[in-house]
């Protein structure tokens, strides 16, 4: 039997991987299904194809693949196609493309005036680097879906119980909340920003966590098609999306930065959105994309985990498979990292290089 610690997307994800392979399977999550206390909430996440290297490029293919799968699995759509656009002096448009050229990735690098003509609600300054297949996925549908296909495919799922030890020899005991000892061939810990506390018998690469905000901003036309977009100069770092759901009853765009959030814990976390990344934001926005109100309408926290080199945690120690896709990007991988996770689990495959435990600091 494969235990399952963590409910979230990428926990749910190796979940309905491993059912749906024939495998015996118990998820094990401390709260509710979709639950708002961690990474994995809303209905707004960014997928896109656009990396400096040709590794995430790469495996952001293989997802798109996985997502489409999902999806059909499931009979539920969950990944939404509007294109995206990566700007700002610090974004480096060009170099973007010419890796993506390696990588036969399609995209199309204009002007600041070209590209003013296609997205006049959106103000460029240099190049802008479009590229057609990113889009928006709905992450509480996600989860939900993954979930729902693991238990049809008869997996075990078990809300509302904590794990709170490990004791592991050939296999693993997991020790839970309610009293009760789960005994496991194998544990696969997507525990999330909770992982650092977990004191499982191994050794983790650094991992910072950070309370991170987000807004939403309505459209002064609600007819516009908006992309995602991500822009970058020597101030800021910015990402942008269509809203969804957590944006309110009228189209809304999600804006915030990225990788300047107030570190934290699981356990510590205040929920209070941070006033100076709302007044930074809401300038980004004033100043960039005249094409929003700028006075967010709606408001919301969530957790990153974060690692030195910001390549992702995925390996296995023993009978234990610890799955941390962090760093802000592993939304877009859910699919791909529960294959990923399910073939460590089940000896299919060897931890890539980058993600081991143990590479070098």
């Amino acid at each position: 039997m494969i235990a399952v610690v963590g409910a979230g997307l990428m926990g749910a994800a190796t979940a309905w991987e491993l059912a749906r392979r024939g495998h015996e399977v118990t998820l094990i999550e401390a709260y509710e299904i979709g639950h708002r206390h961690g990474s994995s909430h809303g209905s707004s996440r960014i997928f896109r194809r656009v990396y400096g290297e040709k590794l995430y490029v790469e495996l952001t293919g293989r997802a798109h693949e996985l997502w489409r799968e999902l999806e059909h699995d499931s009979a539920t759509p969950l990944l939404r196609i509007t294109g995206g656009l990566d700007f700002g002096a610090g974004r480096d448009p060009v170099g973007l493309s010419e890796v993506l050229g390696k990588s036969r990735v399609p995209c199309e690098l204009l002007g600041a005036e070209a590209a003013s003509e296609r997205w006049p609600h959106i103000t460029f300054d240099g190049p802008v680097l479009y590229q057609p297949d990113a889009g928006v996925i709905d992450a509480d549908r996600t989860v939900a879906a993954c979930v729902r296909r693991a238990a049809e495919h008869g997996a075990d799922v078990r809300t509302g119980v904590r794990v709170t030890g490990f004791d592991v020899g050939q296999k693993v005991a997991l020790r839970t909340d309610d009293g009760r000892e789960l005994t496991a061939d194998t544990a696969v810990i997507a525990a999330g920003a909770w992982l650092p506390d977990l004191r499982l018998p191994l050794s983790l690469p650094k991992l910072t966590v950070t309370q991170q905000q987000v807004f939403h901003f309505p459209q002064r036309d609600p007819s516009v098609p908006w992309p995602t977009l991500v822009f970058k100069d020597e101030a800021m770092q910015i990402y942008g999306l269509p809203s969804g759901a957590d944006g309110g009853p009228l189209p809304a765009v999600k804006v915030a930065e990225h990788g300047r959030g107030t570190p934290t814990t699981a356990g510590t976390r205040t929920g209070l959105v941070d006033p100076a990344s709302r007044t930074r934001v809401s300038g980004f926005v004033r100043d960039r994309l005249p094409g929003l109100d700028p006075g967010p309408v709606a408001e919301a926290t969530c957790l990153y985990t974060t690692t030195e080199d910001e390549d992702f945690v995925l390996d296995r120690h023993g009978p234990l498979v610890i799955v941390s896709p962090c760093s802000g990007q592993g939304a877009k991988f859910t699919p791909l990292i529960g294959a990923m996770a399910a073939d460590l689990a089940t000896g299919r495959a060897e931890p890539h290089r980058r993600f081991r435990l143990d590479r070098p600091a």
